[in-house]
């Protein structure tokens, strides 16, 4: 009867998207910001061998996160930058090795708008912020009419240099999300107030980019349930742009929640269990026939194969677990690692466990990791002089709003 329950077969049947490609299983790794980047912009060896790994470990897609078009709008100074003037070269490396094994790889088409990384970006945004931890200058509206353009062209390379698809992002508080949200968008023009005005930017980069890499390859969505702050963009709201996306030319949409604006929580390093906005894929079911993944809180083999098997989702995305088994989708067929261990931390600062998660990804892709946890504070001090050691490069490779810049 367990197994009928959990219907553990259901995670490895193949899903066809509306673009015609398959994916081989339902499972994927979902967007992180895995700071791998060497600087300029371009992967590093082991951010190609950490994609290899997880190709290697029988997930269906994988999806680097926060790619950016140019480098006024990075997260992070490990972040990519792929445009025109990128070697394409290097990144033609790490498709072919993400690809591996029948896996997909696709980009996250970032741009982090207020949150841009200011060591080495002038932040901007909807409408201009001043708060504590966050400030930024507001957007012209003919920078934001060059936005879809600049999305479109990062897919279009992106597809030439071998990927399998792109994801835009509109989720955790970077640019799209902060368009969609009331709480940071107080634009008075055709991109501000009502939904169907702050969905625009979102809508028209979606159109310009199907446009650019035709029919036939895979364009997702990350897109917030909320942001869980009061104010902010809501279920409700949430709800409307799932069914405008009915009628997109979107292949599949990447549920998660919550931001990274400073002094919010993230989901992640809470101590809810199970999966965090499925609650809310149901009721997204009920607006669209498109593809749903969901994202966000899946620790268990049982979990995941209950969220496909109840029909509300369709992909299972995977992050923090796939950093503890890269190779957990080969694991969870064989019926082993049902429940990787989670590591507990007592009195993370803001941003440590995130730190922790990163530098792991490091040792995977240099193949060093260990099963054990290792110390928050080594971690984050590694993260943060990473960090300085990529600014440094990234200033001086970009010069500071030169090379790469739209």
């Amino acid at each position: 009867m367990e197994a009928q329950k959990h219907q553990p077969g259901i995670l490895f049947a193949s899903f066809k998207l509306p673009c015609g490609v398959t994916l081989k299983n339902r499972i994927a790794k979902s967007a992180m910001s895995d700071s791998l980047g060497d600087g300029t912009g371009h992967p590093t060896p082991e951010q190609c061998r950490l994609y290899q790994r997880w190709a290697e470990g029988g997930l269906a897609v994988a999806i680097v996160g926060e790619v950016q078009g140019n480098s006024g709008c990075a997260e992070k100074p490990g972040n990519l930058v792929l445009n025109e003037t990128s070697d394409l070269d290097r990144f033609r490396v790490l498709a072919k090795n993400g690809s591996e094994h029948g896996a997909l790889l696709w980009l996250q088409l970032g741009h982090a708008g207020a949150l841009a990384y200011t060591p080495t970006s002038t932040p901007k945004g909807p409408s201009a912020l001043d708060l504590p931890g966050l400030s930024c200058i507001e957007m012209t509206t003919a920078e934001i009419r060059q936005l879809p353009a600049e999305f479109a062209k990062t897919a279009r390379v992106a597809q030439q240099a071998g990927f399998g698809g792109v994801q835009i992002h509109a989720a955790h508080g970077f640019l799209l999300s902060q368009f969609l949200s009331p709480l940071f968008n107080k634009r008075s023009d055709e991109y501000g107030g009502a939904l169907a005005n702050r969905m625009r930017l979102l809508l028209a980069s979606i159109e310009a980019t199907r446009a650019a890499v035709g029919p036939q390859f895979p364009i997702a969505v990350k897109l917030n349930s909320s942001d869980q702050l009061e104010g902010g963009f809501d279920e409700h709201d949430a709800l409307e742009v799932v069914a405008a996306l009915d009628q997109s030319t979107v292949d599949l949409i990447d549920i998660s929640g919550g931001t990274y604006f400073p002094g919010a929580k993230a989901a992640s390093d809470g101590t809810r269990q199970g999966p965090y906005f499925l609650d809310f894929a149901k009721r997204a079911r009920a607006v669209t026939t498109k593809p749903l993944m969901l994202t966000g809180g899946f620790k268990t083999r049982a979990q995941a194969e209950d969220a496909v098997a109840s029909g509300a989702v369709d992909i299972v995305g995977l992050a923090r677990a796939l950093v503890l088994e890269p190779s957990l989708p080969d694991l969870w067929k064989a019926n082993q690692k049902l429940e990787p261990d989670f590591p507990r931390f007592a009195d993370a600062p803001e941003g440590g466990i995130t730190a922790w998660y990163t530098m792991r990804l490091t040792e995977i892709g240099a193949d060093q990791e260990t099963p054990n946890v290792g110390e928050l504070g080594l971690a984050i001090r590694d993260y943060e002089a990473r960090d300085k050691a990529r600014t440094e490069v990234w200033l001086r490779h970009f010069a500071y709003g030169g090379l790469g810049q739209a």
